[in-house]
């Protein structure tokens, strides 16, 4: 996901020259607006698979399944068009669209749970991976108005307003709850449209246009043939590709589910208790990644802390099996608190291991070939963990654990067979 948001100001203020580019404030609305956004994303998504199972009877689960892929699957496909459109009226209103997109669909969740509309559910999900696919214009927005030098650091606003929106979405949508055990009806819909709508406001008056003659293109193919030629011709980037597919598909098939798991006859927990442990999951994540992995970076091999994380996810996957098996909700917390940790420290080391071996002329493209195989895997990890679990209970996890062993193998062997990039080579 690269550089890409909002839009063409040249249709609304005119030429924007180097000079005029926007105000370094702007980083600020891009957070704001991204982060609240994301508490609205937070706030629904721990809820959504509870809500479509009350609506229908799917003894399949592919029904189940297919709603929560689609999400994915309409990121995949509309971040490059957005991408493209971005580039040819500007980020601004891009991000607008996106924005105000996300209001409609939020507001159709909170209708659909009222009539209990799976066909409305559908309708509000596909919708909302429409809408959300702007974050990569918010990205291109950023690479606009900032130096190579200082780049990075604008980049990290965007996982920072990831991590926190995850965070407290699920802890705004425990206060929609009414109590500890009543369904929460259509509030945390509702709540979340409000919110967007409050992020487009900020974009409406406060965000100024960022794209400029200089600035880079933010469409990307969907599959990026020539991308894919050139990662594979280096085996062990190659190997990376294989091994980012796996360990994400298998951890997609533990966090599709892992609502339905909770809200079970194993734990039965409340509504409230399910947000709750998704705010938990959130918190675990930011200090993770904010407290350990970035104090380890550049002190331990990305290869060695990826394998790592990938060991202790099967460890936590195990526990998994564990608690479900026993019912038991302390046993469940010490998983979920470890398989988080081992997907802070897995995640993006191999991400940062990809980099390490990609040609720096070449990086944009490869790269982006690994947030398409990484999206595909949440595609298919999404769509088959629910079957999975309507067959046997703990067989997503028995899968995710065998998965990510096979990952933590693929990871050793491509930092073992290959090197950091050299043009000398």
């Amino acid at each position: 996901m690269e550089d890409s948001l909002l839009a063409e100001g040249r249709l609304l203020y005119g030429e924007v020259s180097m000079a005029e580019s926007p105000r370094k404030g702007s980083l600020l609305v891009i957070f704001l607006t991204v982060f609240i956004d994301l508490l609205g994303f937070g706030m629904v998504i721990p809820l959504l698979p509870i809500y479509a199972r009350e609506f229908t009877t799917d003894a399949s689960g592919w029904q189940l399944g297919t709603l929560m892929a689609s999400f994915s699957v309409m990121q995949f496909f509309f971040a490059p068009l957005w991408g493209r459109l971005s580039d040819r009226i500007g980020r601004r209103p891009v991000l607008m669209i996106g924005l105000a997109a996300s209001v409609a669909f939020y507001a159709l969740f909170g209708i659909a749970t009222v009539m209990k509309s799976l066909s409305l559910l559908f309708v509000a999900r596909i919708g909302a991976g429409i809408a959300g696919a702007t974050i990569s214009t918010a990205q291109a927005y950023i690479a606009d108005t900032t130096t190579l030098e200082n780049r990075s650091k604008g980049m990290a606003l965007i996982g920072m307003a990831f991590g926190l929106g995850f965070t407290f979405g699920p802890l705004i949508g425990f206060l929609a709850v009414p109590n500890q055990d009543a369904a929460p009806g259509p509030w945390p819909g509702y709540a979340a449209a409000i919110l967007s709508a409050i992020a487009l406001a900020m974009a409406i008056f406060m965000l100024p246009e960022s794209k400029h003659e200089a600035s880079e293109a933010a469409g990307k193919k969907v599959i990026d043939r020539e991308g894919v030629r050139l990662a594979l011709a280096v085996p062990s980037v190659g190997l990376i590709l294989v091994a980012i597919f796996v360990c994400i598909f298998s951890f997609a098939n533990f966090e599709t589910t892992l609502s339905l798991l909770i809200k079970g006859e194993g734990f039965g927990f409340s509504w409230g208790r399910v947000c709750l442990t998704y705010a938990f999951i959130g918190f675990m994540l930011a200090m993770v990644q904010g407290g350990v992995v970035r104090r380890l970076a550049g002190k331990v091999s990305e290869g060695r802390l990826a394998t790592t994380g990938a060991m202790l996810e099967v460890v936590g996957f195990g526990l998994v099996i564990l608690a479900a098996s026993m019912g038991s909700t302390q046993w469940l917390f010490v998983a979920l608190a470890v398989v988080v940790t081992g997907f802070s420290f897995m995640q993006p080391n191999l991400n940062a291991l990809l980099s390490r071996r990609t040609d720096p002329e070449k990086q944009g493209m490869v790269m982006g070939v690994g947030q398409s195989i990484s999206s595909l895997a949440r595609i298919f990890g999404s769509w088959l963990g629910i079957p999975l679990m309507q067959a046997q209970v703990e067989l997503p996890y028995y899968l995710a654990a065998g998965l990510m062993t096979l990952g933590g193998v693929l990871v050793v062997i491509a930092a073992r067979a290959g090197a950091d990039y050299s043009s000398e080579a």
